[in-house]
This record gives structure tokens, sequence and C-alpha cells, in this order.
């Protein structure tokens, strides 16, 4: 009897054993296999939320098809304590094990809000976007510009969501005093900038930034990456160049940032810049007399004068000899570069062509054809 009833229970334990052994595989396939999401959504991982919390809302937005087994395999990865707070796009047919990894690693978070400061040369304006889960790219919910108006709605409603990006971004081209006067006005930073930085050491680009972090050393940042940039294209610098220090690279590639918005020219204005140095004429070039006027605080508001252009000033190419004295902007990586590696072309003039770009000239009578194209155009603009 003993012997009959000692072998049902080891029949049932071992029944007991392969059920159990079959729900475990399954439980770890329904955890790794695809998930029953049909369109993308946002989840979002608030600080202080929990594990629980989270599947809870995952399985209500029929993102996964068990709470209980998404617990269950995120404690057996030892996962269950590694929330990062963020906003996450999940896409359709997310397995758990991929959604557990997601909202539990240091990756920057893939959906929310992204507000962009943005210091141009002309304005300052805010860009409040959010992602949209449906087509995964950023949607704009306002535009402003801060130094005129309010924050809208959008603006607070960015600054309380928990997948918030924030960004200060500076146009090629903005000088050091626009920089700080732009910074004052940016809401989510803290503490005073201090003194304009010199002109050109900072890195035009776009700088991620959380909230309540320091001018001071957002401006700090500006001015590594300038320094890194510079050393780089120094070193890198083509040879023969009649550029003594990297000093003068930031100039010459200040002067070019100011002269053209089109990539394909920036080489070809260095070597013009270039080779007026080479031969000792004068750089003549408009920007530089602005900067002498308005010292990069602000636009000069009107077309240069002759009064303007005979008054001597340490930037006034027309004026002076070689480079000013000191860059006139703060330009980007692409025109540093092309200051050290120049295109070898013999051209020594350029002028508008209509199109946005220049028109480049070798001779004196080339030019002067340029040039006369250039106000017919004009004209016939001013007819128009």
């Amino acid at each position: 009897m003993w012997k009959h009833l000692a072998a049902n229970a080891f029949t049932v334990f071992t029944v007991a054993l392969v059920a159990l052994a079959i729900a475990v595989a399954w439980a770890q396939n329904e955890y790794r296999r695809e998930g029953p999401l049909e369109a993308a959504i946002c989840l979002g991982v608030g600080g202080g939320r929990t594990m629980l919390d989270v599947s809870r809302d995952l399985a209500e937005q029929g993102a996964i098809s068990s709470d209980t087994i998404f617990r269950v395999g995120a404690d057996y990865q030892r996962k269950s304590g590694q929330l990062k707070a963020g906003k996450y796009l999940i896409e359709p047919g997310m397995a758990m094990d991929d959604i557990v990894a997601l909202i539990t690693t240091s990756a920057p978070p893939s959906c929310g809000f992204d507000v962009n400061f943005r210091i141009g040369i002309s304005r300052i304006e805010v860009d409040v976007r959010e992602m949209d889960p449906a087509t995964g790219r950023f949607e704009t919910r306002a535009n402003y510009l801060p130094a005129s108006q309010e924050p809208p709605e959008a603006y607070h409603e960015a600054l309380d969501d928990v997948g918030l990006r924030l960004r200060v971004t500076l146009a090629e081209g903005v000088t050091s005093w626009q920089v700080v006067e732009g910074l004052k006005l940016v809401g989510f930073l803290s503490g005073e900038a201090g003194a304009v930085p010199a002109e050109g050491s900072l890195a035009p680009d776009s700088y991620q930034v959380t909230e309540g972090a320091g001018r001071g050393e957002l401006i700090a940042r500006m001015e590594q990456a300038q320094a890194t940039i510079l050393a780089a294209a120094w070193i890198a610098r083509a040879e023969g160049l009649p550029l003594a220090s990297p000093e003068d690279v930031l100039i010459l590639a200040s002067i070019i940032e100011k002269e053209t918005a089109v990539a394909e020219e920036r080489r070809t204005i260095s070597q013009v810049f270039i080779n007026r140095l080479e031969q000792r004429i004068r750089l003549q070039t408009d920007p530089t007399v602005i900067y002498g006027i308005t010292k990069g605080q602000g636009t000069l508001g009107h077309g240069l004068r002759r009064s303007e252009l005979d008054r001597k000033t340490p930037w006034n190419t027309y004026q002076i000899d070689g480079l000013p004295e000191t860059p006139i902007a703060n330009p980007g990586r692409a025109a540093i570069e092309a200051a050290v590696n120049p295109d070898g072309s013999d051209y020594i003039f350029f002028v508008a062509d209509g199109s946005g770009g220049h028109a480049f000239a070798a001779t004196l009578s080339e030019h002067n054809a340029n040039v006369a194209k250039w106000r017919a155009i004009e004209a016939e603009r001013s007819d128009n």
C-alpha cells in the first residue's frame, strides 16, 4: 500500500514538474515573442514609478499580453530596480523583453517634447515640438520670440513632461554678444552668463542641456568645443598659408562665415582671401566694416554708406592691410575647415550673382563684367 501511495505521489510530482516546466517555457516565450501592440505609443516613466506601475500602464494600453509576466521577467533579469525616468516610444509588436531593456537603459528618452532655444543672427526664437508616436516624427506645437512674446501654453506643458529634451542652438555667424544676450532670455537655465567671451571663441552647434543648468557652464562647453575644432583644423591646415596662428584661422573663418551661406563656396571664398593676403591686396569685405561699426552688438539696420566705408577701424578691411584684429563672429566648423583648406583657385574677386551665391573672377575686367551683371539684376528687381 505504501509503495502504491509513493508511486502515485511520485507520478503527481513528476506531472507537476512537467507542467511547471511547460508553464515556464510558455512564459519565457511570451516574454520574448512579438507583442500585441498595433499602433505606437509614448510611455511615460516618471520619477518614483515602479515596475508594477509601468506594467499596468502597458497592459491598459494593449502593449503587453500580461503585466504579471512582464514583472516576473524584469525581476528575473534583475532590472526591476533599474527604471530610468523618461518618455519612450513603444513600437508596434515590441516584445516585453525589448520594452524592459528600453526603459532600464541610460539611452535618452525617445518620445516626448523637444524645446529648442535658437540664437540666430537676426532674431531669437523658441521651437516647441512633440513626438507623434504614429509617425515617429517631431511635430511643432508652438514657436515664439522670447524677446517680445510670453511663452505659450505648449512651452509650460513641455517643461512638465517627463520626456522633455532641452537644447540651446547657436547659428553659424552669431557674435559672442548676441549669444550672451540670448542666454539671458533662456528661462530654463540658471546663473549669470558672465562677461562677453572673446569673439569667435564659441562653437555654433546644438547643445543639449538639463533644466536649471548654469549659463556660465554652457558657455564654457561652447568655448571648449570651439577650441577643439580649431586645434584640429590648425594641425590639418594646408602648407604655405599666410596664416601665422590659430587665431588668424579663426579671424579668416569668421569672414568666410559672414560672406556666404552657400556651403560649396566656402573653400573658394577662402582662397580669394588667401590670394589677396599673399598678393598684399586689401581684403575689402563689407562684413568687417559692419563689425567695426556695431562691435557685434546687433545688426547694422541699413546699407553701408560711403562715410562708413571710409571710416578707419581695426576691422575695416577697406582701410587696413591684412586681417582685422579679431574675428567678427563665431564661425562654424565648416568655415574653419575651409579657412585652412582653400580650393586652390586663382580668383581674387567675387560679387553676388543674384542666386544667393557669388560670381568669381581672377582679373579686374572679369570682375567688372560680373559687377555689371549684378547691377543689372538689382535694377530689374527694383523696377519690379
